[in-house]
């Protein structure tokens, strides 16, 4: 396992990040099996653990605190908040009355009384960065979190968010959590450069595109992924989308078969490769898929090897550009952009 220094805030985090969304009813685990994934993970080197509030409403972040009980000093700890937590209006968002709640709400379902790294889930429009800003520093100051950062911001959101935090004297992100993977690599463009003139640690989600990169996922073959189940327009091969991700992971397949690696290990060390990324977020929803992906985190890419990859993908395209979550909200909606 490698080890990288969070941004600038001198922690040592493993290359590889354990995601707990499979934990519980989205993946359909139970405690014992949530467990075990998280003893192979520790044993394997990883000691961060990310996980969120609204990851199966709350289930996977108790399921995280009953694993690491009695070695919660050994790990980096981190969750998430903003997304809705049930019917009530206002338990979800930014704003400190929610911010504040929340957390101790998380703490209390962790079995912890801190937590190393508190995100932000999603970019809150209708929030002030200063309002959420001084909600996080108060909470940094009062001891229940250590760092917080920002999960899947747009770059003009995280540059106004560092110029607020210097403006009314606040604390600052110091991490960014975006999505990345050789098939979507438009953070590459805006987003990537954003983080490294912040200094700002990476942890990236979804460096297996949903499973495409896998090695589940191949032409002539039906498609059979837990994603594929949940989504499946995402998989239509008919979509044009789809369809170049399917050529691509073709060639990439042959490329990974030429170098002697598996999907996983091209996939994974392509993210950990760029200088901007700190860790990757492996989601395992079984032992079987943990170990495959710990088999990818020494894998070290040739230079050969990814000016293939850029051959296939180029560098900050998406392949698919409608799935991004960090899209400014006046391309979605007409009337933001009509006087």
């Amino acid at each position: 396992m490698q080890y990288r220094t969070l941004g600038r805030t001198g922690v040592q985090v493993s290359s590889l990040t354990l995601g707990a969304m499979n934990f519980g009813r989205i993946g359909r685990t139970t405690q014992d099996e949530a467990t075990a994934v998280v003893d192979a993970a520790l044993e394997g080197g990883i000691n961060v653990i990310d996980t969120a509030d609204m990851y199966s409403d709350g289930e996977s972040e108790e399921m995280v605190g009953k694993a690491i009980a009695g070695r919660r000093d050994d790990i980096v700890l981190a969750t998430k908040a903003n997304m809705p937590m049930g019917d009530e209006r206002n338990h979800q968002g930014s704003s400190r009355r929610w911010l504040v709640t929340e957390l101790d709400n998380s703490l209390r379902r962790l079995g912890v009384d801190h937590v190393d790294l508190y995100q932000i889930h999603r970019w809150d429009p209708r929030t002030s960065d200063e309002e959420t800003l001084s909600a996080l520093t108060d909470l940094q100051r009062a001891g229940k979190i250590r760092y917080f950062g920002s999960s899947t911001f747009p770059a003009y959101r995280l540059v106004q968010a560092q110029w607020a935090a210097r403006e009314f004297h606040l604390g600052r992100y110091v991490t960014e959590q975006p999505s990345y993977s050789i098939l979507q690599r438009g953070i590459e463009t805006h987003v990537l450069p954003v983080t490294e003139q912040y200094g700002l640690g990476v942890l990236v989600w979804s460096p297996l595109a949903s499973g495409w990169l896998s090695g589940a996922v191949r032409e002539g073959r039906k498609i059979t992924t837990s994603r594929s189940a949940v989504m499946p327009e995402r998989f239509d091969t008919t979509v044009p989308s789809n369809r170049a991700r399917l050529d691509a992971v073709e060639q990439l397949a042959g490329l990974a078969e030429e170098a002697g690696l598996t999907m996983i290990q091209l996939a994974l060390g392509f993210v950990t490769a760029h200088p901007a990324v700190t860790s990757a977020i492996i989601g395992p929803r079984t032992l079987d898929h943990l170990h495959s992906q710990l088999a990818a985190a020494d894998t070290v890419l040739s230079a050969d090897v990814l000016d293939a990859i850029d051959a296939i993908v180029a560098p900050g395209v998406d392949l698919a550009a409608h799935e991004k979550f960090d899209t400014p909200p006046a391309l979605l909606d007409p009337s933001l952009r009509r006087r």
